[in-house]
């Protein structure tokens, strides 16, 4: 549902990490900033959206993205979240909804104000902000939507979304970069089949450095054999990717190995 072709009534309310903090837990290096907006579309009234913008505070960030979630999102999120740190989140009030008034003004803005603690406390949790139900809670539904793109040969828009999700992901995944690979690795593969060579190569260096310590990753010898062909096709220098594919391979003793797009496609399928 793009925002800007329905009219919405917005409420914003903004909120960081900061904060958040029991006694004793050390303040946040990195800070990143959500603006959330609560909004009404006539189409599927009287569910209400809410509209997040992610952002990196500490400097410039040109890279904002843009999520929508409901509310039965959060209350998905919340209970699986439990699962693991019910002890770190027994401080935590979930944003409950009431038997009546839900939707007047100024329940919406209790609920605003509620949902800002909820997720800054989150945040402010390195064990949840790091935990992969967290994360997912953040990317998943633009990640299956992109992948699915993918497998349909929609590339071009697999890469409008794909761009957008990386730029939160690599907010989120700071404590273990390698798990952008696999979201470089489907920029690779979109890029190569619409014949954008130099920008599917750029992208499979930007891969290649988040694996130059982990050798035996799935997507490591994939890549590279994409990797050595992009060379080729764009007059680089191939050997020396080569090399240390003959080397990889030597190590592993696979005898089957998927392509760079076989392994991608298997990727978020539901």
């Amino acid at each position: 549902m793009q925002i800007s072709t329905i009219r919405c009534k917005l409420m914003q309310i903004v909120f960081c990490g900061r904060g958040f903090f029991k006694q004793g837990q050390t303040p946040l290096v990195q800070i990143v900033a959500f603006s959330v907006y609560i909004y009404t579309c006539p189409s599927v009234s009287p569910i209400r959206l809410y509209k997040i913008i992610i952002i990196q505070t500490g400097s410039f960030d040109g890279n904002k993205t843009v999520i929508e979630r409901r509310y039965s999102d959060f209350e998905k999120l919340h209970k699986n979240l439990l699962k693991d740190f019910d002890e770190e989140m027994e401080d935590l009030t979930f944003p409950k909804k009431c038997l009546t008034g839900n939707f007047t003004e100024e329940m919406i803005n209790e609920r605003k104000l509620a949902f800002r603690d909820y997720l800054g406390f989150l945040y402010s949790m390195k064990c949840v902000r790091r935990s992969k139900k967290f994360i997912d809670f953040l990317i998943r539904p633009e990640m299956e939507e992109a992948y699915g793109c993918l497998r349909g040969g929609q590339y071009t828009k697999a890469l409008e979304i794909f761009v957008q999700v990386i730029a939160l992901q690599e907010k989120l995944t700071k404590h273990s970069p390698v798990l952008i690979v696999p979201t470089l690795c489907a920029l690779v593969v979109c890029h190569k089949d619409l014949e954008n060579l130099a920008s599917a190569y750029e992208y499979g260096e930007k891969a290649l450095l988040h694996l130059q310590m982990h050798g035996g990753h799935r997507y490591y010898v994939p890549l590279l054999e994409t990797m050595i062909t992009l060379a080729y096709e764009l007059g680089k220098d191939f050997l020396s990717l080569q090399e240390k594919l003959e080397e990889s391979k030597a190590k592993r003793n696979q005898i089957k190995v998927f392509t760079l797009k076989e392994l991608t496609v298997r990727e978020y399928i539901q």
